[in-house]
């Protein structure tokens, strides 16, 4: 089969086509240049088959979770417990912002949704505070790409199902990366929070305000618990932690913060039928042109062309890396996962590169695309939220980039960052 489909691909790509609608229009148009009008007739088959998955059931139960969740008042109660932690430090809120994050990610798993929720929460309050729009809103982008590297993550349940990985052991490998990361951007902020001698807290919290935050806290913090406990322990399925989160979710909306009332289902759910609806849509065309790519035995012409850029791993995983930063600029990190990876998946494999390990890479590196130029989705929520525009909030990122780019580097020539976890849970 002739790279048809592949060149309208990028075409429609670039003029601005939907990705789903792209993934599709390239078979397509790949069948009927090469006169294969009976693979034509699959087509629908194929795309309905991508999406018809338990697995996958997962991605709007877990989206429902997070949205249930930020409407049930967590998310208020996760930044006051956050204040308690580091609240006192220079650049005190700042601090609060990146914590908020982690604590944000074990219940959303979604970037945009850290930055949404967050975002119109504490950019104001950093700028009441003393700090720049322009500063607060950067360090939101910056620490809510967070989200989908700590489990739960809905762009590695996307991964682990297009490249049959365990989910639960992708989710264990994304724990250490995240916290490094988390811990990176602190490291940044309290830098640039001296230097620019940002306000803090007059005093500590005391022992009861802590007790209070923790308590208000902890109900909250069980989901990730809950959720990867009960994976790792054999209770349930990936799938079936994403139910039980949903219940849980419930039933701390209703019964312990009794922040959410029956009259916010209808929006909760339209929205999760929304957003889920977006996500699958493009895992079924991904199918379709993953069905392309088969017959045109595009896998095994990257592999072959690998070996003849260089023999050396540490070439082609640098290489690899600045494919996937590059291609996170301009393509958001599902449908750049849908594509990439079964092309280089089983190229690198070759290399002995393992397939965990190159989950891990693959996913960091194309969420933190997420916040990078032109294309970052979490850089026009920021800047739909606070009215800074896009370039302006990533002249500020720079440094935090540069916390970003090191932990891809680690991850990528510390397998044990990635591959730890997992191995002591006993999941890989």
């Amino acid at each position: 089969m002739s790279p048809t489909f592949g060149i309208v691909l990028l075409i429609c790509i670039g003029l601005g086509v939907p990705v789903a609608f792209a993934l599709i229009g390239g078979p397509i148009a790949g069948f009927i240049v090469d006169d294969k009008m009976v693979f034509l007739q699959t087509l629908p088959r194929r795309i309905y088959s991508g999406i018809d998955s338990f697995p996958l059931l997962a991605i709007p139960l877990f989206i429902l979770a997070g949205n249930l969740m930020n409407t049930g008042g967590i998310t208020i109660r996760l930044v006051d417990f956050a204040k308690v932690l580091v609240g006192h430090l220079r650049g005190g809120l700042a601090q609060v912002n990146i914590l908020s994050s982690v604590l944000f990610a074990g219940l959303s798993g979604s970037a945009v949704a850290d930055t949404s929720a967050l975002g119109s929460m504490l950019v104001p309050a950093m700028e009441r505070d003393g700090y720049t729009r322009r500063f607060a809103v950067a360090v939101t982008a910056a620490s809510s790409v967070i989200g989908p590297i700590i489990p739960p993550s809905i762009i590695m349940i996307v991964y682990a199902y297009v490249m049959n990985v365990s989910v639960a052991a992708l989710f264990a490998a994304g724990i250490v990366p995240g916290l490094t990361m988390a811990l990176g951007l602190m490291a940044v902020t309290a830098y640039i929070g001296k230097k620019r001698n940002f306000p803090k807290a007059e005093r500590r919290a005391t022992v009861k305000q802590a007790s209070i935050a923790f308590k208000d806290a902890i109900i909250p913090l069980m989901t990730p618990v809950i959720i990867l406990g009960g994976i790792v322990s054999g209770v349930f399925t990936p799938t079936e932690a994403a139910a039980s989160a949903v219940i849980y979710a419930v039933c701390v909306g209703f019964f312990f913060t009794r922040s959410l009332k029956l009259s916010h289902l209808p929006r909760i759910l339209a929205e999760t039928g929304v957003t889920s609806a977006s996500i699958l849509i493009v895992v079924g065309a991904a199918a379709a042109f993953g069905y392309a790519t088969t017959l045109s035995q595009l896998p095994v012409k990257v592999a072959e062309f690998l070996p003849e850029v260089s023999s050396n791993v540490i070439v082609i995983l640098l290489l690899v890396n600045v494919l996937l930063l590059v291609t996170g600029m301009f393509l958001d990190s599902g449908p750049a996962i849908i594509i990439l990876a079964p092309l280089l998946g089983p190229a690198l494999m070759n290399f002995g590169v393992d397939p965990l390990h190159l989950a891990a890479i693959m996913s960091i590196n194309l969420t933190i695309g997420l916040a990078t130029p032109p294309l970052g989705l979490v850089l026009f929520v920021g800047s739909s939220i606070s009215g800074v525009p896009v370039s302006k909030i990533a002249r500020e990122m720079l440094p935090y980039y540069a916390i970003h780019f090191s932990v891809i580097l680690a991850v990528t020539f510390i397998p044990a960052l990635a591959l730890t976890v997992p191995r002591l849970l006993g999941l890989y």
